[in-house]
């Protein structure tokens, strides 16, 4: 795992006895490469007893009690009141919430919306339209929206002057690999996307979330809480 880190929650000679791998990024930014050829990366909803997990420290506590650990989380996708997924939600190759083609209000729904999944192939974010084709192949799949990036063109419905501002985070894929980027601090859509683009070199980027935008990192000293969340995702390790 490659951490970008910005310097927020420790010193970087910290960072980097924590973490062989890390080095000083953009200090208004976080970003944690994964590669899923290597690292085992994993969706999470609900505990073993049906219940949502909520928190990034209760998967953490759960993998623990078998013996696992999470090295690295964050928020996966927008949710309902009752913390189900918006949109799809595919674990461990079982479909537990459908993919939403359908129309509405708020971010979620923002043309194009897509689907960050992972195949034996590695990480992709496509259209949401898309994912059907490659359904099949599949291991674990979020849809959220709206895409920051498609085929490297920003958005066109964002506002470069923008007053909407909030934390958020996203994910991108490039070469089979996972980006997934947390702001360290209020940006708009406009801005988030250009870091992705012109400072990480991402094609195909999709937003995941604001506002309840949370991170869990031991390397970091992280360990976010803005808001109990629905989807979540994470590395495990032994």
């Amino acid at each position: 795992m490659r951490i970008l880190a910005a310097a927020v929650a420790l010193p970087l000679f910290a960072l980097l006895a924590a973490c062989a791998s890390i080095r000083a990024a953009e200090p208004r930014f976080t970003v944690v490469t994964v590669d899923p050829a290597r690292e085992h990366l994993q969706l999470f909803l609900n505990d073993e007893h049906g219940r949502p997990y909520k928190r990034l420290e209760n998967v953490a506590a759960a993998l623990g009690r078998h013996g696992k650990r999470l090295t690295f989380a964050m928020n996966a996708g927008m949710y309902h009141a009752d913390y189900s997924p918006v949109g799809l939600f595919m674990a461990n190759g079982v479909e537990l919430s459908p993919l939403n083609l359908a129309s509405g209000k708020g971010n979620f729904f923002m043309r194009p919306n897509g689907v960050f999944l992972v195949t034996e192939a590695g990480a992709l974010v496509v259209e949401s339209s898309a994912f059907p084709g490659l359904a099949g192949k599949a291991r674990i799949a979020t849809q959220s929206g709206p895409m920051l990036l498609s085929h490297g063109l920003i958005n066109p419905a964002f506002d470069p002057n923008s007053r909407s501002v909030h934390i958020r985070n996203g994910v991108c894929t490039q070469d089979g690999k996972a980006t997934f980027v947390i702001s360290e601090e209020r940006i708009n859509f406009y801005d988030f996307a250009r870091y992705m683009r012109d400072t990480l070199n991402c094609r195909d980027a999709l937003y995941l979330d604001g506002s309840v935008s949370s991170l869990y990192s031991p390397a970091l000293g992280r360990n976010d809480h803005r808001a109990d969340l629905g989807p979540m995702i994470g590395v495990v390790a032994d």
